[in-house]
């Protein structure tokens, strides 16, 4: 399997002063391009047996309701062709809707939630879509400047078919208004790139009166490949 290379500016620029971590982590040489001696075969095999029954839906892990707005997202896993990632593993993990992660690294002064944790995994299915329920996240201070807000997000790991395929990103939701002030989502230089983040309203996807629905696609590598989230 090979693979083309992914456009400048679609990945995020990896020492962006904005962002202040990254002076300390970003690498400062550029990066080595490993020639493999033959492409990628070996495809990664996933069983379902790994995918709980309550997995797909985060609202349901408490002993009741989680407090704020319930939403459902769904999209499709391609590659780079517009095929569908077929029986690809999928994680998420998100904070509540005062904008807290269940972790004990988060202190800062919002209220957990007992009934919502923000982690689930999932399968892409034969036509390489996704689906689960969750809590619209809320925006939290993070600490990188004077009033630093990140935007609603929630985080995407995915593994693919092949290594190659491999992702970690962030969905972002329509008009956020920190978008602007935000130097992780900034710090993708390019402006369609950045684009691909946000997830669609959809009332296709809306269920009743019960959750609004949102649609995110994620490509993985080539030319309208999703970017990294840092």
């Amino acid at each position: 399997m090979r693979f083309d290379s992914v456009e400048t500016g679609v990945y995020p620029t990896l020492v962006y002063p904005p962002y202040a971590s990254t002076a300390k982590r970003g690498p400062t040489q550029a990066p080595l391009r490993i020639r493999a001696a033959e492409p990628v075969q070996t495809n990664i095999a996933v069983s379902r047996n790994l995918i709980l029954p309550h997995d797909t839906d985060l609202t349901s892990h408490g002993q009741g309701e989680p407090l704020g707005e319930k939403i459902v997202i769904t999209g499709r896993v391609l590659d780079e062709d517009g095929k569908p990632v077929r029986n690809s593993l999928l994680e998420v993990w998100q904070c509540n809707s005062a904008g807290r992660y269940w972790h004990k690294r988060d202190q800062h002064d919002a209220p957990l939630d007992p009934n919502f944790y923000g982690f689930g995994k999932m399968l892409t299915d034969d036509e390489g879509r996704y689906r689960f329920v969750t809590i619209k996240p809320g925006p939290y201070p993070w600490g990188n400047h004077h009033k630093a807000w990140r935007p609603a997000h929630i985080h995407f790991s995915l593994f693919g078919n092949v290594y190659a395929q491999r992702l970690v990103t962030q969905m972002y939701f329509p008009s956020d208004p920190l978008f602007d002030y935000d130097p992780i989502f900034q710090s993708i230089p390019d402006l369609a790139a950045r684009q691909r983040l946000i997830a669609r309203f959809s009332l296709e996807q809306t269920v009743d009166d019960k959750m609004l629905g949102y649609e995110f696609d994620i490509v993985l590598r080539g030319r309208d490949a999703t970017p990294m989230g840092l």
